[in-house]
């Protein structure tokens, strides 16, 4: 019998989707990067979505974020993603979090609870701090690189940390690992050199910024999304295309 997931099914079979639907990923920030793979997982049947952002879409999201349209602006994206994700597929469960991840909110979240947890937030305090718990969870994450600045999606690849160059957002997080001894972390980066943002002419709160904010496209971050939201899938379905069911 037909379903939603019949498609799915013909590539990694049918034990593979009862798997998925009895898993439970965390996706943290819901921007260019993360919107992407929140629906990519609820397309692919994950049973239990955790969605942890706490901004609001606003009209310079609607280059790039999946969920920004002009009717949603104003509204909180984890509001907007948990509406079109049950459109989408009504049999996944989310929670949403209306919160900013940061080290010092770690004990909001029991890891333990989640089989995979993404990072996609732009923070380096945030990405380490969950890198770490799930690291002291025994849980698997993946972690974004810098996708801002970048022009080249097909220039994304994932590897080990460890094994990253020229990205200098990997350059930091390589650093700060080292010092907390964790030995690996799955990535998706890009050796491709960051352009530098042009200056903005018709925005003074850009001019008088002291964080210079990064240029971004409709097609770089997508890219970036749906290569971890693949990575997921395959890692939790431990996915052999010789083995199938």
């Amino acid at each position: 019998m037909l379903n939603q997931f019949s498609r799915s099914e013909l590539v990694f079979g049918k034990s593979a989707l009862k798997k998925l639907a009895t898993s439970r990923v965390a996706v943290f920030g819901l921007g260019g990067v993360g919107s992407y793979v929140a629906e990519a997982l609820a397309r692919s049947g994950i049973g239990h979505l955790d969605l942890i952002d706490n901004d609001t879409i606003c009209l310079t999201n609607l280059n790039r974020q999946l969920f920004a349209t002009h009717k949603t602006i104003g509204q909180f994206k984890v509001d907007v993603a948990a509406e079109r994700i049950a459109d989408i597929n009504p049999d996944c469960n989310v929670t949403t979090y209306k919160t900013f991840y940061l080290p010092e909110n770690k004990n909001e979240f029991d890891f333990t609870q989640f089989d995979y947890v993404v990072d996609a937030i732009d923070t380096v305090a945030g990405k380490i701090g969950l890198i770490v718990e799930a690291n002291n969870a025994g849980i698997p994450i993946i972690s974004a690189m810098g996708a801002g600045n970048k022009v080249n999606p097909a220039a994304f690849e994932v590897a080990d940390i460890y094994k990253t160059s020229v990205c200098p957002l990997a350059h930091v997080m390589r650093k700060e690992l080292r010092k907390r001894g964790i030995k690996n972390l799955k990535v998706v980066y890009s050796k491709e050199p960051p352009l530098t943002p042009l200056k903005p002419t018709d925005d003074e709160s850009e001019k008088s910024s002291k964080r210079q904010t990064p240029g971004s496209t409709a097609f770089t971050p997508p890219v970036v999304g749906l290569i971890i939201a693949g990575e997921v899938v395959k890692d939790l379905i431990q996915f052999n295309p010789l083995s199938r069911e």
